[in-house]
């Protein structure tokens, strides 16, 4: 399968892998994450999400087949009207509407699609030969899929224009600019995304989906003193569940919260 899929503890350990063609992307991709993200959201058993590709393949995923004929081609207009309904359910969407926090591994050039892919994710941890790039104007086209106010969100207008226009972003300076939270040797870059995420796997999965919704819908809401009020409400639900008992009954009696999420 060119997704492959493992559950680790309380993490689900997700990889693009086309190892032969550098984990570039494919309709088979889309197909398998939608299956395996779909399953993940209604495990219980699954608090956090690790992506990344297969190292074998020597880079997180080297963007869109060129290879394949139908890559960047549509047959007609009719048929692009009758498509939009798909590109909205496209992957970008899937990862950041997805309720629980995403750890991006990236372990190699991000690419085009593969690239805009990172920014959908909430953390991301970079290996030293990661690189990120956006070709898409040296192909007649453009980052699609929001990539550019996606990123723009992480670091700013100015230098997600730089990226979008073909200027290549390696590891240190993606780290530097807060892209990358955590910047490691290459060989450690599984372990540490992996610690990130049972990290985030140990806390309660009630708080952690709520401050990715939190942030996500909080950046669509002009007026910082709204996005605060809809956190009233989050705050005040959260009182109301058995994680929010266990995690003060643990902290009161100086031990390690296990939290049911309920």
């Amino acid at each position: 399968m060119p997704v492959l899929f493992e559950k680790r503890g309380h993490v689900g350990l997700v990889t693009l892998s086309r190892p032969e063609a550098r984990n570039a992307w494919c309709a088979a991709f889309d197909e398998e994450l939608l299956r395996i993200f779909n399953e993940m959201e209604e495990d219980d058993g699954i608090r956090c999400v690790v992506l990344t590709g297969d190292p074998a393949g020597g880079a997180f995923s080297a963007g869109a087949d060129l290879k394949d004929p139908r890559t960047h081609t549509i047959e007609s207009a009719g048929e692009l009207i009758k498509d939009v309904p798909r590109w909205r359910k496209f992957v970008a969407n899937l990862l950041t509407d997805f309720p629980k926090p995403i750890v991006a591994a990236v372990n190699g050039y991000a690419i085009g699609i593969g690239c805009i892919v990172t920014f959908c994710c909430d953390l991301i941890v970079a290996s030293d030969k990661a690189e990120w790039r956006l070709p898409q104007a040296n192909l007649g086209i453009m980052p699609a899929y929001g990539g550019p106010v996606r990123l723009a969100r992480w670091v700013g207008k100015g230098l997600a224009m730089r990226l979008s226009l073909g200027f290549p972003l390696d590891a240190a300076e993606a780290h530097r600019i807060g892209l990358a939270q955590w910047l490691v040797p290459h060989d450690e870059i599984l372990d540490r995304a992996m610690a990130v995420a049972d990290h985030i796997a140990a806390q309660s999965p009630l708080a952690t989906r709520m401050v990715k919704e939190s942030l996500n819908r909080g950046m669509d809401i002009p007026n910082v003193g709204d996005a605060a009020l809809v956190d009233v409400y989050r705050f005040l639900a959260l009182t109301l569940t058995e994680d929010k008992t266990e995690g003060h009954d643990a902290w009161l009696e100086r031990r390690k919260p296990e939290f049911p999420g309920r």
